[in-house]
């Protein structure tokens, strides 16, 4: 296993079927841990066939799946919402089996409606999945992305602003109810991260490991809704977030979950740099972390 006190660093690995053989390929590169996500629905995969099949794959080495993941919008009440929800709790029933208690997603949205609206539904579906998670020792953590969506309006999920937070938790004051939290997305709301994580950090369950780089000078020139793009999501390392100072906070703040990587953004490191990019980033969080533990002497 990993060494006492450091904070696992992986990576997210929702492949469907195939999530088992393409742990088995990335591996090699040193990931500590994996989340397995899922977009929307669990699309025909059965839970306990693929812990079986990632276990198979990880026996032997230290690494671990860290979370469950869903993500689509458990507040709607069209069809594919409802099969969200089906799947949250799936999540929920089958997490033991891939030897993780945290089940992450987005909290979801009434659509088109301000974030207070989403409140009275968000009170039912996930004081009930709550629940059901202490039921079963199952700890849930919203994603902070606002996926396109604002106060005001928006389509996925609430859960991407303090505010909201404070709504939300107030609403289901729930132990096991937490955040799933990076620094890109509150920089792209040009929010500074470092004083909301001190502040949030007992409350945060998992990190996902993605950046931000911000165009100051396009903010000033253009503000944040003119026609030029004035923030890119990044990997750890390619950003402007210092995290060594992240992971410090974290230390601080008594986290004991993991972070793992989410790819597949970066406007650089992408297509056939995707990996390139994703093991410099599982590089540059394990010197940030304070790199290799290394125990006290004994008796001193």
């Amino acid at each position: 296993m990993i060494a006492p006190h450091q904070i696992p660093i992986g990576t997210m690995a929702g492949k469907g079927p195939r999530t088992a053989e393409y742990i088995a390929a990335i591996l090699p590169h040193g990931f500590e841990c994996f989340q397995i996500n899922f977009w929307k629905t669990l699309d025909g995969v059965k839970l306990p066939k693929l812990a079986d099949d990632i276990g198979r794959v990880l026996a032997g080495s230290e690494a671990m799946v860290s979370t469950l993941g869903v993500y689509g919008n458990p507040l709607g009440e069209t069809a594919a919402d409802t099969e969200t929800v089906r799947a949250w709790k799936a999540a929920i029933d089958n997490a033991h089996l891939f030897g993780t208690d945290l089940v992450c997603g987005f909290a979801g949205r009434v659509r088109n409606k301000p974030v207070p609206d989403s409140i009275p539904r968000f009170r039912k579906i996930f004081g009930d999945l709550s629940r059901r998670a202490a039921d079963r020792g199952v700890r849930i953590a919203f994603e902070n992305c606002p996926m396109g969506g604002n106060w005001r309006t928006g389509d996925w999920n609430i859960a991407f602003c303090p505010s909201a937070w404070e709504l939300m938790f107030d609403a289901v004051p729930a132990a096991n109810l937490g955040l799933e939290w990076e620094p890109c997305h509150q920089m792209g709301q040009l929010i500074d991260p470092l004083p909301q994580l001190r502040k949030w950090v007992g409350k945060i369950f998992h990190m996902h490991g993605k950046d931000a780089t911000v165009y100051r000078d396009v903010v000033a020139e253009n503000g944040v809704d003119g026609p030029v793009p004035f923030a890119f999501h990044r990997h750890p390392g390619f950003g402007d977030s210092n995290w060594t100072d992240i992971i410090s906070e974290l230390r601080r703040g008594g986290f004991a979950g993991s972070i793992d990587i989410e790819g597949w953004h970066d406007p650089v490191y992408k297509g056939d740099l995707e990996m390139t990019g994703q093991v410099h980033a599982l590089r540059h969080l394990q010197q940030a972390r304070g790199g290799a533990f290394v125990a006290n002497p004994e008796g001193f």
